[in-house]
Order: C-alpha cells, then sequence, then structure tokens
C-alpha cells in the first residue's frame, strides 16, 4: 500500500480520514497545515506516493503546499480537497499538478476511492 501524507486544519476530518485510509491498509502521516506538510515532505525527502490537502487552512494554504511539493517532489500525487466552491475555482489552473479536487463534505468511499485512483494514475505515470 501507499504511504500517503494528508494536510487539514480540522482535526475531525483529518482524524477521519487518516483512520479509514490506515484501515486500508495505507501508511498514513497527518498534518496540521500546510507549512506542517511542507516541513514533513521535505524532511522524508518526499518519500510519499500521495498528498492529500485542504486548500483552505493557516499559514499555507493547499494551493502553495501543492505547487511546492509538484515543483520539489514531481512523484508524489496530490490531491486536494476544500468545501469552498472559490478554492475550487483557485485550483482550477493546477490541472497538470494535480490529480482532482474531491468536494465536502464527502463519503468515506469516495474519498478511498478517490485516493486509490490517485495512486494507481501516478504509479502508471512514472513507469513511462
Amino acid at each position: 500500500m501507499a504511504r500517503i501524507l494528508i494536510a487539514e486544519d480540522e482535526e475531525g476530518i483529518r482524524a477521519l480520514v487518516a483512520r479509514a485510509l490506515a484501515q486500508d491498509g495505507h501508511d498514513v502521516t497527518t498534518a496540521n497545515d500546510g507549512a506542517e506538510a511542507l516541513d514533513m515532505l521535505t524532511r522524508e525527502q518526499g518519500a510519499f506516493e500521495l498528498l492529500l490537502t485542504d486548500i483552505r487552512m493557516p499559514i499555507m494554504d493547499g494551493i502553495a503546499l501543492a505547487l511546492a511539493a509538484a515543483r520539489d517532489h514531481p512523484n508524489v500525487a496530490i490531491l486536494l480537497m476544500t468545501g469552498y466552491a472559490d478554492q475550487r475555482e483557485r485550483a482550477s489552473g493546477l490541472e497538470a499538478l494535480i490529480h482532482d479536487v474531491i468536494a465536502k463534505p464527502f463519503s468515506l468511499a469516495t474519498i478511498r476511492t478517490a485516493v486509490r485512483d490517485a495512486i494507481a494514475a501516478s504509479a502508471s505515470r512514472q513507469v513511462h
């Protein structure tokens, strides 16, 4: 299974998603915001298959995190989450860098499918 980094400032969502993905067999690490997640990515030298990040967070938002992650760790697949339509529009120019934007609220089935699809797409890109 995959190593996944979750950056989400809402503790309840972060814990719920982390628990669900861990139950699927993934090795899950969590961060409270984008800056903490970027520190973890840097410290681990990008050794994650997937970055799952909320867009709207304090300190460093998910868009800035996605841009830095894509620049420094291009093999890490990126999934964004947001509950705000305007934030979804901000992400629309990032199609080349991110796999998808998941609208909140989402079901665990939706997030699990999105994670599986992002990891599979990333793995097939790296083989070629």
